[in-house]
């Protein structure tokens, strides 16, 4: 027997998991991405880093952001991708304004939490208008998280 290979392909899901930590979502977004030449590629692989990103509007009222680094391709040529330039983000209209509105107001910021590939194979990236936490926010979080950690073990047992 001749075993084939699966046709499904492999789920990219890259968290910003220092995100939930460092910020309170207020709301949240999926977004499209401009890509240029092999970034999809590179992205499928999952060499992607999103601790760094985000986002900030242009005069013109496009939402672009910085700080996300997409690896170069691995068998790119000479025409490969710049890693870290920025990229266009795809809202519709009202969303943006929305976007734009809200994080006017002061201490708001707006954060890319995750990167995936849809069913149609198009990169999205899920963004939130965020609130920094203060310091005792983030212990509060530490506990709620250990709570939890304990709970799950007590009922293994």
């Amino acid at each position: 027997m001749v075993s084939k290979k699966e046709d499904t392909p492999k789920r990219v899901n890259i968290l910003n998991r220092r995100a939930s930590y460092e910020y309170a979502f207020l709301a949240k977004y999926d977004a499209g991405i401009m890509l240029q030449g092999t970034e999809i590629k590179s992205i499928r692989d999952g060499s992607v880093q999103i601790q760094d990103g985000y986002c900030v509007f242009q005069p013109d009222g496009s939402l672009w952001v910085h700080g996300l680094t997409i690896a170069k391709y691995t068998a790119g040529t000479y025409n490969n991708h710049e890693p870290t330039r920025p990229r266009k983000l795809l809202l519709n209209k009202r969303e943006l304004t929305q976007l734009n509105n809200k994080s006017q107001e002061q201490g708001l910021t707006i954060i890319p939490i995750r990167m995936f590939v849809n069913d149609r194979g198009f990169a999205k990236l899920e963004i939130a208008l965020a609130k920094g936490k203060k310091l005792f926010d983030k212990r509060d979080s530490i506990k709620e998280k250990d709570q939890k950690r304990e709970l799950d073990r007590a009922r293994e047992y």
